[in-house]
């Protein structure tokens, strides 16, 4: 029985609750891009609203953290892991918490006492010392010298100015090949942290007012990572039980040693099990270049760029052996990735496809740039270039130049980027209002044309285009889209075929305006956002298109006629453009 099964049935045998993990892509929230830890899906409840499974509740959470993202490659650090937690939501306190967590790791894990040091809580002018849990702890055989008291920056937890809050006591397992010292020593980073249980028994106000709260509550964190790490008696995560098989499987493709390519070897088996965490989630994320769509093509961007690194042919199936490989090994907690196999798989071969063709031609450019005679530095204008031409995220390039002790002028990439945006900004204004050169018939016609061409390219061709131009004049529009390849035929008979199955089935074109938040909350689709005020006009076709935009359009798509591409060309690199025209039916 492995870790997660033995944490998950000893609190059952506490009278705990088994909650399945949270979604890692957070339900209705989109101030927060991913789950970061155990507690955060349950603040609701910590907060005194009922859990339907009761007030003991046990789970293994999955969480993904992007702060640490440039620490990835070292023996510790990973972008998803998991966490281990049981919860009392104002049932058991610090008496029955400190003793289960002792039970558990001495007990059913096999630590040895002499091998556990604790922190609490020492106190300050408004909230006393945790005594209660240093004399509990005494009771377990935790002898004085191994409690260490801190202050409130290591062992008080609130979250915030104001809320809930409350003292917490950490365990710490010693990792040294000799016998652990009579006196644990904060300092000394062989003592390794493997439990964190944190006790809200306080509310504190705005006005720093602190009050004994009515509900308090038990909130613990165990990652697996680390315990599995302590337990299997290496100080190297990626050589446990949980990723040693990726690391061989690595070690066989790219014909290279562990030990010589730690670094890149650590950062495809990390980033392939996030890749998979995120595209695994019910919210079927596709890559894109905003939020919680960019840390997924910045991973797999990441990835590639590492795989390569160490000769691992792009042109094989690496990584959906890899992923394959991931799906099974935690499909038994997170069915929803064995549900959603075939969407992770396309996910990584697109992206991949659509990086590895610019890959090459971008290292060749970065190579030229920091060959030059003298070059310490990498300017805003050629960074800018990498990311418009290459698709090199300025994070990559950082990276790459770090590697050659080169500087990278990351304020005049980002001053660069947003005068890119400017201009296309001034373009869109000079060329039409909304969209339109001037506000003629036609015009409107060609306009609404453009939001059901852009449905279904997402829908045929790539779900994760995007308008990234448009001209509109009486006679014609012309459409330009981020497209790895020249349209065949088919793709184009397809897309003509379906925009006009829309315009037939004379679907109503509705629109009313939101707030520009709102408008982001329900999924309408805009480029450059922030040109936007406040309040935005919102047009939506049925289910075909949702898309913040100036207008006008007609009223009913059974008044644009007949939908027919003209020419499909290439626009610049990576870039289609559609010529077409509506016809009179």
């Amino acid at each position: 029985m492995n870790i997660k099964d033995l944490y998950i049935e000893f609190f059952k045998s506490k009278g705990h609750a088994f909650i399945k993990s949270a979604p890692i892509i957070p339900e209705n929230d989109p101030s927060c891009l991913f789950n970061t830890a155990g507690m955060q899906p349950l603040i609701p409840y910590l907060m005194g609203e009922k859990h339907p499974e009761g007030t003991r509740l046990v789970d293994v959470q999955k969480c993904l953290r992007c702060t640490d993202l440039d620490a990835i490659g070292d023996n510790t650090h990973h972008t998803f892991f998991e966490m281990l937690g049981n919860w009392s939501l104002g049932d058991y306190f610090k008496k029955e918490s400190i003793a289960w967590s002792f039970e558990f790791l001495t007990t059913v894990l096999k630590i040895p006492v002499s091998r556990l040091a604790v922190t609490v809580f020492e106190g300050n002018a408004d909230i006393p010392a945790d005594t209660e849990s240093i004399e509990l702890w005494k009771q377990m055989g935790i002898k004085e010298e191994r409690i260490a008291r801190l202050g409130v920056e290591d062992n008080f937890w609130i979250a915030g100015d104001s809320g809930p809050c409350g003292p917490d006591t950490e365990i710490f397992y010693w990792t040294g090949l000799e016998e652990a010292p009579e006196l644990y020593d904060p300092k000394d980073e062989r003592w390794v942290e493997i439990w964190n249980n944190v006790f809200m028994q306080y509310h504190k106000a705005s006005d720093g007012m602190i009050t004994e709260l009515a509900q308090k509550n038990v909130d613990t964190g165990m990652g697996v990572e680390r315990i599995t790490a302590v337990l299997e008696g290496t100080s190297d995560n990626y050589q446990t039980s949980l990723l040693k098989d990726i690391i061989e499987y690595i070690e066989k493709v790219s014909s290279k040693k562990y030990e010589e390519n730690q670094t890149s070897m650590r950062i495809i088996a990390d980033h392939l099990r996030a890749i998979v965490m995120i595209s695994g989630d019910d919210a079927i994320l596709w890559p894109s270049n905003t939020d919680r769509g960019y840390i997924l093509r910045r991973l797999i961007r990441r990835m590639i760029r590492h795989a390569k690194k160490i000769g691992i042919d792009l042109n094989s199936d690496f990584d959906l052996e890899i992923a394959r490989n991931y799906i099974n090994k935690y499909k038994k907690y997170y069915p929803e990735l064995e549900r959603n196999e075939k969407h992770i798989m396309e996910v990584l071969a697109t992206e991949k496809k659509k990086f590895g063709r610019t890959l090459d031609k971008g290292l060749r450019e970065f190579d030229k740039l920091i060959q030059k005679e003298g070059c310490t530095k990498i300017d805003g204008v050629e960074a800018f270039h990498l990311y418009d031409t290459y698709g090199f995220p300025i994070e990559l390039t950082v990276e790459l130049a770090s590697e050659k002790n080169i500087a990278v002028d990351v304020a005049g990439f980002e001053e660069k980027f947003k005068e890119h945006q400017e201009k296309s900004r001034a373009g869109s204004t000079g060329k039409f209002k909304g969209g339109l050169a001037s506000d003629s018939d036609m015009n409107i016609k060609y306009h609404t044309a453009t939001h059901l061409l852009n449905a279904a390219i997402k829908k045929l061709i790539n779900p994760d285009s995007y308008q990234k131009g448009s001209n509109i004049t009486d006679e014609r529009m012309r459409f330009d889209f981020p497209c790895d390849h020249k349209l065949t035929d088919e793709e184009k008979s397809m897309l003509e075929n379906q925009v006009n199955e829309w315009i037939q089935a004379s679907i109503p074109v509705e629109h009313f305006d939101v707030k520009k938040e709102e408008a982001v909350k329900m999924g309408a689709e805009a480029q450059f956002i922030e040109r936007y005020g406040d309040v935005v006009t919102v047009y939506k076709i049925d289910d075909v298109s949702l898309e913040i935009c100036g207008g006008p359009h007609v009223e009913n798509t059974k008044e644009l006629g007949h939908f027919k591409i003209k020419k499909e060309e290439s626009s610049s690199a990576g870039v289609r453009r559609i010529k077409a025209i509506l016809e009179e039916q």
